[in-house]
């Protein structure tokens, strides 16, 4: 008797083990009803936004803007992206703020899905619809013109004015950025006539080829009427770019511009794209996960984690001293030949899932310097200094010693 039991026992406690086991993986999977519920609650919201988006004759006024600080060509404020998938909704780029000044590099700089390449295709409007989505905040970009846009607001049909005559994007694949059945002058001329209509065949013939030997390439009439399966992967980038400045752009959206090159190109590359920044007198955002290359070309660092920015300041700033230990993570990931360890230093964990994102510091469970504060709210962006911004409670004392020296500073002015 007692035999049985002791077996009835045991098999209620497997039971409940493993009851408890499937309770605790069910937090990590939706059942089909809420699959279909948030399926038919996220069409309901961008159909909405999609129908904003696709309005006609919007007078201008409603989308005009005026930027916080003149110097600046962009500004982003709290801005959020978000993908509306079956699962729930991604939240791409959850609350990002920064500024890229006239005629500077502004590197952006994280780990794969951090948001940097959400965050440009936010600014030309050209995150995959209808799931993709400007949820809220506002990218205020100053035109060639004197106005003041804000790109979160304007419609599609007007951003089509903006998007390759006042900002461009390199994208980082140029095999498949390149429409590979026409020919490379007919795809650069008709960015000319899309936003010159008066230009005539023979203008737009000159204009291509000047453009494609502002980029070094040797021979560009020969390339002009060449497909661009017959270049290098190499040419074929030279001749994004030529693509991006064809109408003297006011900005560059680098986004990882050397990814598919070998090294001696991409060195030839991030040179060109130095020497013209001078010559189109514009800026350049520049989308890179190699911190040398952010360190060698940038004038202004933004480090971002999970969607957020976590740290922002000069480039010497950022190097010298980094602050946040997510930044100091990335720092140390970087190969030296003077190190004797054989292992190279990787960040433990992983990026927590951007459906549902904790209510703290989403670094805190990979950080080596948590402490009893770092569960409470996300940290806002703290002042170190006149140009750095940190956003970890590690730095409030510096962030109240900053602001009385401002306070003091203002008081006597």
């Amino acid at each position: 008797m007692n035999k049985i039991l002791n077996y009835f026992k045991k098999v209620l406690k497997r039971f409940k083990k493993k009851k408890a086991r499937q309770k605790e993986e069910s937090k990590h999977y939706i059942s089909l009803k809420q699959i279909k519920a948030t399926a038919k609650e996220n069409k309901r919201i961008t159909k909405a936004m999609e129908k904003k988006n696709n309005r006609k004759n919007v007078p201008e006024e409603e989308y005009l803007t005026k930027m916080r600080d003149p110097n600046n060509v962009v500004e982003f404020e709290d801005l959020h992206s978000y993908f509306y998938t079956e699962s729930g909704v991604v939240k791409a780029v959850d609350g990002v703020s920064f500024d890229i000044p006239r005629k500077s590099i502004v590197g952006v700089v994280g780990e794969s899905g951090c948001g940097k390449s959400v965050t440009s295709l936010s600014l030309m409007k050209l995150l995959q619809s209808p799931q993709g989505q400007i949820h809220s905040g506002s990218i205020r970009y100053s035109a060639k013109n004197g106005k003041v846009y804000d790109i979160a607001k304007v419609p599609k049909i007007d951003m089509r004015k903006i998007r390759g005559k006042e900002m461009t994007m390199i994208f980082q694949e140029p095999m498949t950025s390149l429409n590979p059945v026409f020919k490379i002058g007919d795809q650069l001329d008709e960015i000319l006539f899309l936003h010159f209509p008066e230009t005539t065949k023979k203008e737009a013939k000159k204009k291509s080829i000047e453009m494609l030997k502002i980029v070094g390439i040797a021979v560009p009439e020969k390339v002009y009427d060449r497909y661009p399966h017959e270049l290098s992967g190499g040419m074929r980038q030279r001749v994004m770019i030529a693509m991006a400045l064809s109408c003297d752009p006011n900005l560059i959206i680098a986004d990882e511009p050397t990814t598919a090159l070998d090294v001696t190109i991409q060195a030839q590359i991030l040179e060109l794209l130095r020497d013209l920044k001078d010559k189109i007198n514009g800026s350049i955002m520049l989308i890179t996960h190699d911190l040398g290359v952010i360190a060698e070309m940038a004038d202004y660092v933004v480090v971002m984690y999970a969607g957020r920015v976590v740290e922002k300041g000069t480039v010497k700033e950022i190097f010298k001293d980094p602050k946040h230990p997510y930044t100091m993570g990335l720092q140390k990931s970087i190969p030296a030949l003077n190190l004797d360890s054989d292992t190279l230093y990787t960040i433990p964990g992983t990026v927590p899932n951007p459906i549902d994102l904790p209510n703290y510091c989403y670094f805190r469970d990979r950080c080596n310097k948590r402490f009893e504060k770092c569960d409470g709210p996300y940290p806002p962006l703290m002042n170190t200094s006149s140009s750095r911004k940190v956003a970890c409670y590690l730095y409030e004392e510096i962030q109240a010693e900053f602001n009385k020296e401002a306070g003091g500073k203002n008081g006597k002015k």
